[in-house]
């Protein structure tokens, strides 16, 4: 059969339609020379998502190689749909985190909704049951009409994917800035439980064997998705609701369910998601991978819309769909399986041995493409970058120290800020408990998910604080990565490995491009300082709305394992005596703090300081005590500082107060976000050991039953006289009084 060239071939050159699909003229030639010939309009489709930012990484694919991805206990790293990492007892686990960042901010429920369901399939399709779902979320100031409608909106989506699917959301993080008005940032993460034996991967081997495709129907839902994640917002972006997708959590259940069965059988070669750039990817990855080609009839593909064209189908991003390749003559028992899930499961191709993807469509060859051309050997490009004037600005400023006159009303308006305050209204409407494995529900420092059968748990968390890394983007990578490790360590835990999130702005711009760069070098040093591999993660690219990029925000989610559930700590005060410690040093540390941003309305000059072998050295110590069943609780101290990690160890103890004294200056004492520090209780027997494991300890004070925080410095002045009620009304009030306000 000859390669059908579609009429309107030259016309796509001469008339350059393939920069509207994102595709520049130096790729356009590259494609050509590929080709030897010029491409249909089919297959210009193919390249243009094939070869965006979010499946290719052409712009960050050199970042990318900085971070240390394999350790000890490493079993699968980047590349699949998910990294591994072995917990013993031929167990491992299995997470992932990646955004849904451009279409939740033109349709944020879906958008937010089919975020979950897609990570939740990067998890599943390598074998492993999910366990729990986490996110990392950005918006602007909840004072804006169109936030707090994105912000319902995106939290509805959520819950409403996660709910249904049965799957418990237990934990993340919610930051709120100007920086992200116009581009919310919806990251979701997911964590999964497997055995070694039933690890599977996304390959196309074994020449003749079988494609099959599984799940719901293709429609025209999600066309140029990947290539609408790869450019920035403009006033114009709701013209591309069309390429958001629409999710159906029930059909994802039964195909999650319908998945873990087959990973059982001797049949399947491979599996993969279709995620970004649906059969496209799916097709073309899995053939790469396995250095072998793939040929399709996409006449078989189900189809729930009429008369789609063979570009609609391999561009489609409709959700609850994987790619199977099955050992040949045995088709029949995988639509037997699906079958009883009320599935559909239907050949449509087959594993060739020429490494190319061939489709036909109506008795055509309507495509004809190299699998590596689109999948390993995309192009790949080394960005100029620049350091931007404000950095050098800031870090010459020799910033004066913030007045407080009035410390108590300040911890109030603190506690009050969005990114501070309680997030109850918003895990309130996660089932987190579905499933009964949850130990440590949203609240606490890290999420804690039991292992059935075993006395293990796993800690699970999400962190970044992009102001600091606005402010030193290398910094504040290493604080990001060492912030998760103090959740994990704080919960019980010994941390793993990471996934990472890079949301920035274009990289186009040499300013954003060295964001990106400086904070990857960062996260590097940190985590191989903190031994915690790089095991995966996403890149989100061209979040800016009509030119103003959002703060640089790499999201690090974090797994730790608990070997004994006895070790489980949480950040809450526990009995009315037990000794407070104040672990690590208070300096006057206001760059990019909650206080700076409450006092000017603005974040400037130097970010927190850290110390990557003395975070190591504390973590390590908190870590024997806490295993040496020394600690009643453990909380970090950051937003906000000492004044507010005390008041959150207190809310919702039942009537628990605490009594402290802490020296240095009063301001820098309750409110600087020096980094590495920790507040800890312990019971009065078992301090003086404590003392002995964490030299670096301080005794501040003591739990009381008085159900007052107070606070006085060495001069015995009183800073802080608050009842914990109030506090605590103050923080659990803020964001649903924001949402019911009138602007």
């Amino acid at each position: 059969m000859s390669l059908l060239l579609e009429p309107t071939t030259q016309l796509i050159k001469d008339e350059k339609v393939y920069q509207q699909m994102g595709v520049s003229d130096y790729e356009f030639t590259l494609i050509e020379k590929i080709l030897g010939r010029l491409p249909n309009y089919t297959e210009i489709g193919i390249f243009s998502v094939m070869w965006s930012e979010h499946c290719s990484y052409k712009n960050s694919k050199p970042i990318l190689k900085k971070f240390p991805v394999t350790g000890e206990k490493v079993l699968q790293g980047p590349g699949e749909g998910a990294g591994i990492v072995d917990i013993g007892d031929n167990q491992a686990v299995v997470f992932k985190i990646e955004s849904h960042n451009h279409p939740s901010a033109i349709e944020p429920y879906q958008g937010a909704a089919t975020g979950v369901g897609g990570i939740i399939r990067d998890v599943f399709s390598m074998g492993a049951r999910p366990i729990a779902i986490l996110n990392s979320l950005r918006f602007g100031e909840l004072t804006s009409p169109r936030v707090k409608y994105l912000f319902e909106e995106v939290v509805a989506g959520i819950a409403g994917y996660g709910n249904c699917i049965g799957i418990p959301t237990v934990g993340g993080e919610i930051q709120f800035d100007a920086s992200y008005e116009g581009n919310p940032l919806v990251n979701a993460m997911c964590v999964g439980l497997i055995n070694h034996e039933d690890i599977k991967k996304g390959l196309a081997k074994g020449v003749g064997n079988t494609v099959m495709y599984v799940g719901a129907k293709t429609g025209r839902d999600g066309i140029h998705g990947a290539t609408f994640a790869s450019e920035e917002l403009t006033d114009a972006s709701d013209e591309k609701r069309p390429a958001v997708q629409v999710g159906d959590p029930f059909m994802e259940k039964l195909l999650l369910e319908a998945c873990l069965e087959v990973i059982k059988s001797d049949a399947l070669v491979g599996i993969q998601d279709m995620g970004a750039a649906g059969l496209t990817s799916s097709a073309a990855e899995m053939a790469s991978k396995a250095g072998s080609g793939i040929e399709m009839n996409l006449n078989l593909v189900p189809q729930r819309e009429q008369g789609m064209t063979a570009y609609e189908m391999m561009l489609s991003e409709s959700q609850e769909r994987m790619l199977l390749v099955i050992e040949r003559g045995r088709e029949q028992e995988i639509v037997e399986l699906f079958e009883k899930y009320q599935l559909e499961a239907k050949a449509v191709g087959k594993v060739t041995d020429d490494k190319m993807l061939r489709l036909f469509h109506n008795g055509e060859v309507v495509a004809e493409l190299p699998v590596d051309a689109l999948a390993e050997d995309a192009p790949v490009y080394h960005k100029p970058s620049k350091v931007p004037s404000y950095y050098h600005e800031f870090q010459a400023m020799e910033v004066e120290p913030i007045q407080v006159s009035d410390y108590k009303l300040t911890l109030v308006n603190l506690l009050k800020q969005p990114t501070i305050a309680s997030k109850e209204w918003v895990y309130d409407q996660y089932d987190y408990m579905v499933r009964t494995n949850t130990v440590v529900a949203p609240g606490s420092d890290a999420a804690v998910v039991r292992i059935r059968g075993t006395k293990k748990a796993l800690a699970m968390t999400t962190d970044c604080n992009s102001r600091y890394i606005y402010l030193d983007p290398e910094v504040g990578g290493k604080i990001a990565v060492a912030e998760a490790a103090r959740n994990i360590v704080c919960s019980g835990a010994t941390p793993l490995a990471i996934t990472d999130n890079l949301n920035f702005g274009n990289p186009e711009k040499p300013e954003i491009f060295w964001q990106i760069e400086k904070s990857a070098d960062g996260i590097s040093d940190a985590c191989r300082t903190l031994e915690t591999p790089v095991i995966g993660g996403n890149v989100s690219l061209y979040n800016e709305t009509n030119g103003t990029a959002i703060y640089p925000t790499p999201v690090i989610g974090m797994v730790g394992l608990i070997e004994d559930t006895d070790y489980i700590t949480t950040q809450f005060f526990k009995e009315a005596g037990h000794i407070i410690y104040l672990i690590g040093e208070s300096k006057p540390e206001f760059g990019g703090s909650e206080l700076q941003k409450l006092t000017f309305g603005k974040i400037f000059g130097k970010a927190p300081s850290i110390d990557l072998e003395v975070e190591k050295s504390t973590l390590g110590q908190i870590s024997s005590a806490i295993r040496s069943n020394l600690v009643a609780s453990a909380h970090d101290v950051s937003e906000g500082g000492v004044a507010v990690a005390l008041s959150e160890s207190l809310f919702n103890t039942n009537g628990l107060g605490a009594s402290v004294t802490l020296s240095g200056d009063n301001t820098t004492a309750l409110f600087s976000e020096s980094q590495t520090r920790f507040i800890v209780s312990v019971s009065k027997e078992n301090s003086s050991k404590f003392e002995e494991l964490v030299g670096t300890s301080v005794k501040i004070g003591e739990v009381t039953a008085t159900n007052q925080l107070i606070i006085q410095n060495t001069t015995r002045e009183t800073l802080v006289d608050a009842s914990v009620n109030e506090l605590q009304d103050a923080w659990k009030g803020a964001i649903p009084c924001l949402l019911k306000s009138k602007d």
